[in-house]
C-alpha cells in the first residue's frame, strides 16, 4: 500500500505558489493527489456553503459524485461537524455513509478550517478495505495545511 509522501506536500506548495483562487487550487490539488496516490477511485473537494450549511461538490477526479451533503451527514459532513479527520476502514460499517460510488470500500476525509473560516473537506475513496494508514492521515493533514496557505 503506497502512503502519501511528504514530497507530494512540497509539490503542492510549489504548484500553488502565487495563486489564491480556491477553485483553481482545489482543481490542481485534486489532480496532484489523483496522480500520486495508488489504489484510489475518487479524490476531490467539497466546499462549505454557510448559507445552506452544507457541502457542495468542488473540483475532483473520479466518477460522478453527490453534489450536496448536509453538514453532519455521511463521512464528509461528520468530519466537518466534528472538526476532525475521519479514516473509515469499511464504509459499509459507517452509519449514514452516503454511497456515491458503489465501488468505494474505504475513505478518508480531511476537514479544512483556517481560523474560524470553514472551507470544506478533502475526500478520498478507495476500492480496497482499510486503504488509508495513520501515516497517510498525517501527511494528508499536512497537505490540507499547505493547501490552506494558498487561499485568501
Amino acid at each position: 500500500m503506497q502512503e502519501v509522501k511528504n514530497l507530494v506536500n512540497q509539490q503542492l506548495d510549489a504548484l500553488l505558489m502565487g495563486e489564491t483562487d480556491i477553485i483553481a487550487n482545489m482543481a490542481n490539488a485534486a489532480a496532484l493527489l489523483h496522480q500520486t496516490l495508488e489504489d484510489i477511485n475518487w479524490v476531490g473537494f467539497y466546499r462549505y456553503v454557510e448559507s445552506n450549511d452544507e457541502l457542495i461538490l468542488g473540483p475532483f477526479q473520479g466518477n460522478v459524485a453527490c453534489m450536496h451533503i448536509k453538514n453532519g451527514n455521511g463521512v464528509c459532513g461528520t468530519a466537518l461537524t466534528d472538526k476532525k479527520v475521519l479514516r473509515v476502514a469499511d464504509v459499509t460499517k459507517f452509519a449514514g455513509h452516503i454511497a456515491c460510488d458503489a465501488n468505494s470500500r474505504s475513505e478518508i476525509v480531511i476537514p479544512l478550517y483556517k481560523g474560524n473560516k470553514i472551507y470544506g473537506v478533502i475526500d478520498i475513496d478507495s476500492p480496497s478495505l482499510d486503504r488509508f494508514s495513520t501515516k497517510d492521515e498525517q501527511n494528508l493533514i499536512e497537505f490540507g495545511e499547505v493547501f490552506l496557505q494558498h487561499v485568501d
